[in-house]
């Protein structure tokens, strides 16, 4: 079912809303001549009308029981805000991507970024500009995180009036106002293609955010028999829930459809909670699914944030699976984190061994079925039958950096020489890597978590659960403010240093390692049977080996902080392809033989990597 408002042109408009409890819906025009029309009831507890004279641009509310108005839930644009009026938007756009055919998920090199700290403007349209750097780099598809219109306080500068991580949306249809139209939307979905970069936009199906939150004016949206870290459960399975299923099923088909999405990044799965025998997520994957398919488009895809480590999710169907294409796969960026940092604190606890690492790279969770002290219980299960093309990691993305106190960027956590294993640990992995913004340079702007509300009660909220959720960490501190403007200022990237110093030496050799990865037949091969990973505790090392029929590559890490010799686990010979200790890439100096003889230890300097191929 189509809902919202569908403008059909020539100044028709089809309105549809879902309120199954309500005896009476109305839409009322804000234009001029104000047209009152009210809604006839359809089946299943949609409401609908067909009105003439009514143009984009138009705002309207819907009148509910004769009583209070309010915004659309389906609301394609809302100009003034999350407690304004809705906009009927006309979808008519010149694309001009009609030779494009998408990027291949196993080949994905995504690029988180927020639109409102990206540039200093903080809008679609100038992303634009930076897209062929970063097709330089060799980045092929921006992962852009939530874009639904969340609140602001409108009180103060335009430029400030809107900072949000993106997550406190209410209106899931409309684009955020401070960031663009609808149309400016697209002209960045059109331009990416253009550039030959995928567009994946992060979705949020488990909460509404606190303001401007009125679905439960229109239906039972909610349900009390779960609870979520943000309140009351989304209503998935519970009576009247295929109205609430179907509101996210065209939420995604209606990113897909009119803006040309190529695939949706699904928050948090693990709080949307159905017990039914067709899990929502399972719908939403056949839905989309079939929209590539029946309309013969490109592949569209899902990828899921999830913290289960359960392969279910990514399952086909026919095996009792859900259909998503790929799932995120935190235990990598946990075992990796921990072994740089030396943090141990919180989920940290659960890691810190070199085996841990090593276990990442061949089985890809850690826990699989394993006991985990932080969460004082067993915890996954094993993913072995999955591909690893099935699986994104990263070493920073918006959580684990927000989750930093005070958001400190791996750049103030670790040395340059850390930075480098770091990238070549993510970039050298079998599965889809994910750069966080400003990463591929060393970006020293923190990504504090930063909002903005009118509710004082709400701000104060806000407030204290920030200083609460880093009780486990025991910090000194405080975090910075939420709802101070500077803390949003603070966080906007200063893109001008990947030309400076180190920051452009980084930059080089985050592209240099995209650039293998997308060319070495080793590195291309997703297979898990050809990966072996091994670990020594005492050197405190990981050592990874990948080949296909064609070719094999060993690559070194040495976590030390003195130089180790390590024989690499071949019976061939070898020559050096790479190694962050050179002087080159502005290390202290390798000591890496570029050729190595089977059985010949080699030396790699301390945190540093080192890269060999055989032959």
């Amino acid at each position: 079912m189509r809902i919202g408002a569908n403008y059909l042109g020539n100044g028709e408009c089809e309105f549809t809303v879902w309120s199954p409890l309500l005896d009476s819906v109305t839409v009322k025009t804000l234009t001029p001549q104000q047209q009152v029309i009210p809604l006839k009831p359809q089946s299943e507890g949609y409401w609908h009308a067909k009105v003439n004279d009514v143009y984009p641009g138009t705002l309207y509310r819907y009148v509910l029981n004769g009583q209070d108005a309010f915004a659309d839930p389906a609301s394609q644009y809302q100009p003034e805000g999350v407690h304004g009026p809705s906009q009927i938007v006309d979808h008519q756009f010149e694309w001009t991507d009609e030779a494009w055919a998408g990027i291949p998920l196993e080949s994905m090199i995504f690029y988180e970024l927020h639109v409102g700290t990206f540039t200093p403007e903080g809008t679609f349209t100038a992303i634009i500009s930076r897209l062929p750097e970063l097709r330089e780099l060799g980045i092929n598809a921006i992962e852009i995180m939530p874009i639904s219109q969340f609140p602001g306080d409108t009180h103060i500068e335009a430029t400030l009036a809107y900072r949000n991580w993106g997550y406190d949306g209410v209106y899931p249809f409309a684009v955020q106002n401070s960031y663009g139209s609808p149309s400016e939307l697209k002209q960045l979905v059109n331009a990416c293609h253009q550039h030959n970069i995928a567009v994946v936009l992060d979705v949020v199906y488990n909460h509404f955010g606190p303001e401007g939150n009125y679905m439960s004016q229109f239906a039972p949206y909610f349900t009390k028999t779960y609870k979520t870290p943000w309140g009351e459960a989304l209503n998935f399975d519970d009576a009247h829930s295929q109205g609430l299923r179907n509101y996210f099923i065209e939420n995604a088909l209606y990113w897909l459809r009119e803006f040309h999405i190529d695939g949706l990044r699904l928050d948090a799965i693990q709080a949307i909670y159905d017990l039914g025998a067709k899990h929502f997520l399972w719908e939403l994957s056949e839905a989309v699914h079939n929209f590539s398919e029946e309309g013969q488009t490109w592949k569209r895809h899902l990828i899921a944030e999830s913290d289960l480590n359960n392969p279910q999710i990514i399952r086909p169907s026919e095996l009792g699976g859900y259909g998503i294409d790929a799932q995120w796969s935190d235990d990598f960026h946990h075992a990796l984190h921990a072994l740089l940092t030396g943090d141990r604190q919180g989920y940290y606890q659960d890691f810190g061994q070199f085996a841990d690492l090593a276990k990442a790279y061949n089985d890809t969770f850690v826990y699989d079925w394993k006991y985990s002290p932080d969460r004082k219980r067993f915890h996954g299960i094993s993913c072995r039958d999955r591909s690893l093309s099935q699986f994104t990691v990263c070493i920073q993305n918006h959580d684990q950096i927000g989750n930093q106190m005070k958001g400190e960027r791996l750049t103030q956590r670790i040395s340059f020489e850390g930075l480098k294993l770091a990238a070549g640990a993510v970039l050298l992995s079998p599965y889809l890597p994910l750069l966080f913004m400003g990463e591929e340079y060393g970006e020293t702007a923190p990504f504090i978590y930063f909002v903005s509300h009118s509710d004082p009660d709400l701000i104060q909220a806000v407030r204290a659960g920030r200083k609460q959720e880093f009780e486990a960490f025991h910090y000194a501190d405080d975090p910075p403010d939420p709802e101070s403007a500077d803390t949003f200022l603070r966080s906007k990237l200063n893109w001008q240093l990947r030309h400076e110093g180190n920051h452009k030496i980084l930059w080089d050799w985050y592209r240099q390692l995209i650039n293998l990865r997308k060319t070495h037949p080793a590195l291309l091969n997703q297979d898990r049977n050809f990966i072996e990973a091994t670990s020594n505790e005492d050197k405190q090392v990981v050592t990874v080996r990948r080949w296909c029929e064609s070719s094999e590559l060993i690559f070194v890490m040495n976590f030390n902080s003195s130089p180790v010799k390590v024989t690499l686990p071949s019976q061939h010979d070898a020559h050096k392809l790479l190694d962050s200790a050179d002087t080159s890439w502005s290390g202290p100096g390798s000591e890496a033989a570029e050729h190595l003889s089977a059985g010949q230890e080699v030396t790699v300097k301390a945190t540093s990597i080192v890269l060999y191929e055989n032959g």
